[in-house]
Order: C-alpha cells, then sequence, then structure tokens
C-alpha cells in the first residue's frame, strides 16, 4: 500500500511536505502498514540534488521529506507557510517512543563501537525498544547480503539507516522493496549523537537557526561543505523574487487531498 499524500512545496526543484505533526502521520501510515521512505531535507542536501540528478529523483520520489534545516524553513516561511522545524533525530526518538514490542527496529550505519553504544543507549532510553538488528556502515558486500537477508526474513516496522548523504537516501531506494511495509529513514550521524560520540547543539542554538554553527566549531573540517549554506541562501532567495515578480509566489505549493 502506498502513504497518504500530502500537501507539498518545492524548494528549489526538491519537494518539502506540510503537516502540523509529523510523528502523528507516520504512526498513523504505521498502522495501517502503508510503508515509506522518509528523507530529512536541509540546504546541504538540496544543494547536492542540483548536481546529482540521482539523488534529487530520490528525493522527488520520498514518501515524506521533512524541513531539517533552519534554510529551508526560513524559505518557506519568506513564501508565507507557517512551518516548524523538524529535526530528524527528534523525529526518529519520538517515532520510537511510540512503538510497541512488537513493532521491531533495525539500525544499519555509523562505527562498530558506535553503533553498539547507540543501540545500547536506545534501549536504556525506550525499554519497550526491541531492536532486531544492529549493523554497522562498513559492512563487506557478503555482510551486506546478510542484512538484506535479516530484513527481508524479520520485516522490521523501522529502520535507520545512517550512512551520510547520499549514500543512505540511494541505499533505501534500492533496497526498500524488502521490507515494504516499513518506515524507511535517513538519520545521518544520529547515531554518533546516540552513540555519545558527539553531543547536539545547545537548544537556544537549534531554536535560533545557528546549529549549523555549532557542528562547524565541533568539526572545522566541513568548512567546505558549509560553503552549500550561501549558495543556497542565494538561489532561494532569487527564486522567490523572480516568482513574485511574476505574481505566482505560491504557484509552486501543491495540495493533494488525503
Amino acid at each position: 500500500m502506498t502513504a497518504d499524500p500530502l500537501p507539498s512545496l518545492s524548494i528549489l526543484g526538491s519537494p518539502v511536505h506540510l503537516h502540523p505533526n509529523y510523528c502523528q502521520w507516520l504512526r498513523s501510515q504505521l498502522d495501517q502498514q502503508r510503508g515509506l521512505h522518509v528523507v530529512t531535507l536541509n540546504a546541504e542536501m538540496t544543494m547536492q540534488a542540483q548536481d546529482n540528478p540521482q539523488l534529487a529523483q530520490v528525493i522527488q520520489q520520498a514518501d515524506l521529506v521533512i524541513p531539517d534545516g533552519a534554510g529551508v524553513v526560513l524559505y518557506l516561511k519568506l513564501l508565507g507557510q507557517r512551518c516548524t522545524r523538524q529535526p530528524g533525530i527528534e523525529l526518529a526518538q519520538q517515532l520510537l517512543s511510540q512503538l510497541s514490542p512488537q513493532e521491531t527496529v533495525f539500525c544499519y550505519g555509523g562505527k562498530p563501537d558506535v553503533i553498539q553504544r547507540a543501540a545500547q543507549n536506545l534501549r536504556q532510553h525506550y525499554p519497550h525498544l526491541n531492536l532486531s538488528g544492529v549493523y554497522h556502515g562498513y559492512l563487506s558486500p557478503e555482510e551486506q547480503q546478510h542484512l538484506l537477508q535479516d530484513v527481508q526474513q524479520q520485516q522490521p516496522a523501522v529502520i535507520l539507516v545512517g550512512l551520510g548523504v547520499p549514500r543512505q537516501e540511494l541505499w533505501i531506494q534500492q533496497h526498500r522493496h524488502h521490507c515494504p511495509r516499513a518506515i524507511w529513514i535517513g538519520v545521518g550521524g544520529s547515531f554518533d549523537i546516540w552513540g555519545g560520540v558527539k553531543p547536539r547543539a545547545p537548544r537556544w542554538m537549534g531554536d535560533n537557526h545557528l546549529e549549523w554553527a555549532y557542528r562547524l566549531y565541533q568539526e572545522p573540517w566541513r568548512w567546505r561543505r558549509m560553503l552549500a549554506l550561501p549558495k543556497f541562501a542565494f538561489k532561494a532567495l532569487l527564486e522567490i523574487i523572480i516568482g513574485k515578480r511574476q505574481g505566482k509566489p505560491d504557484k509552486n505549493v501543491r495540495r493533494t487531498p488525503k
């Protein structure tokens, strides 16, 4: 079964789905056994999609694309769309907290020691969580085949994939048919946070759209990747200005009935 469609708005060619409570919507889809792919969109991924047609196609075909990044949220607000930033790690945590012991979870990604610590911490934080599969992100081709066989045999309810962008998005699209009723979420570096390797930015920085600065402080080597942020801002503002001059700022809003 396919997921219920949601209203969406295009940002530089990438869709963002609009809903007041993404976790509630995910829970409803899971109850109806409607499998789906969740993409957590930020400015950096948006710019990557402009240069990577394969990634762009995956984002276009995803069942749920949430506004993970501050730049995406600010863009939506400039278009008059009320929107709250939805970090992917928080959405995953909200969903995990609502699962029953019968709804199993797979985790794939991260370094071997980190993913094991992340799994241990998740089990402690969510006592009813049933982690039926935990695999690090450095598998050999033979080990990856074993993972896929395990997924196909167990049919978990939720599969968290932390391989980084765009690898995790492409991997999910390629393999989600092995477990068509599951919720597949690309969680990026969330396993590092759950494993205690990296702290999240303070709440006040996230609330003021400064989480990117904290990540740059933690990982100065990311500065080249951060160059995507001013490029995104320039292109996004240009798109908005051109749209307003043409008198159609809301033309790219698509509303589809549920």
